[in-house]
């Protein structure tokens, strides 16, 4: 005689009373940052959308109630007008000059700074100073302290090593693209530094003294273990200043007035925003600086992610 067994109950869907406080403690967990969210979209979103919309029509400031949809006529005039594609070749060349110089600089003084040696938190605090300047006021310093060509410092010392027949340059109307390029990158080699000061303070000590007693140089430590270690901070550098140099106005404008060949395309928006008011036409133009801009620093988010990843995994 055999004894039926009872059936198998089946597990009991989960009801909706359980995931109740599950939900309320996770809105509970995102509500302080609610109020940061949305004012954010009000400060940024909002207005890009705007921007985005103006884009799209004819539209001059002198007149208001002749605007019309444009579609991307304005796209195109950005991209085939010769003053708005020059400024787009000058801000390459701008860009490119002062990231590669600030990261070579910069690394060159990462190496330095990452030896031991007396007074070395006052060298720190002296070398990040020029980051933490106003842009403005940094442009203010190199073009009257420095570059002026009756009281500034470059002549000064000129003249105190070569007497009254040293020349004495107009530093900016004979070298204007590389006036702004000398403050950029003395304001901008700091900030390469404390990322590159911050990767060479993440390699492993053991594998250095093992490289050591193996009869490895320094060049050999440095080209072996260094520098593919630090592959992903010079990533991360070279994007993040991109992303900075390419937005910069300050310098341009304060030095040059975007005059002599240096109007990259921040200050060709501004020129043509407030001297020509055509709206639709510098919109379009700030929103292909905005797209680049994007681009760059999703390629820069996706380091910084792996960099952590990299970090987790040690």
């Amino acid at each position: 005689m055999s004894i039926a067994t009872p059936p198998t109950r089946a597990a009991a869907p989960e009801r909706p009373a359980a995931r109740r406080p599950n939900r309320m403690r996770a809105w509970a967990t995102r509500a302080p940052l609610l109020p940061a969210l949305i004012f954010m979209i009000l400060v940024t979103q909002l207005p890009f959308v705007a921007t985005l919309v103006i884009s799209f029509f004819d539209w001059n400031a002198l007149y208001p109630t002749d605007r019309h949809f444009a579609g991307f006529a304005n796209y195109s005039e950005v991209l085939s007008t010769p003053d708005l594609r020059k400024s787009v070749v000058t801000t390459v060349l701008l860009t490119v000059t002062v990231v590669l110089v600030s990261l070579v600089l910069g690394l060159a003084l990462a190496l330095l700074l990452d030896r031991r040696f007396r007074g070395r938190a006052a060298v720190r605090t002296m070398l990040i100073a020029p980051f933490l300047l106003v842009p403005i006021a940094a442009a203010l310093l190199w073009k009257h302290v420095l570059f002026n060509p009756e009281y500034g410092l470059f002549n000064g010392i000129l003249h105190w090593i070569g007497g009254d027949g040293a020349p004495q340059p107009d530093w900016i109307s004979e070298m204007p693209l590389m006036a702004v390029e000398a403050s950029l990158i003395w304001q901008w080699t700091p900030f390469m530094t404390l990322i590159l000061l911050a990767g060479l303070q993440s390699r492993d000590a053991q594998l250095l003294e093992a490289a050591r007693m193996d009869g490895a140089n320094d060049w050999q430590v440095f080209v072996h273990i260094t520098l593919p270690h630090m592959r992903r901070y010079l990533e991360l550098s070279v994007l993040l200043g991109s992303i900075y140099i390419v937005q910069n106005f300050d310098a341009v404008y304060t030095i040059t007035s975007g005059g002599l060949g240096t109007a990259n395309l921040p200050y060709t928006i501004y020129q043509t925003f407030y001297q020509a008011h055509e709206n639709g036409l510098a919109s379009a133009a700030g929103v292909i600086v905005v797209i680049g801009s994007l681009i760059l620093a999703t390629f820069a988010l996706r380091v910084v992610s792996s960099l952590f990843r990299a970090e987790v995994s040690r």
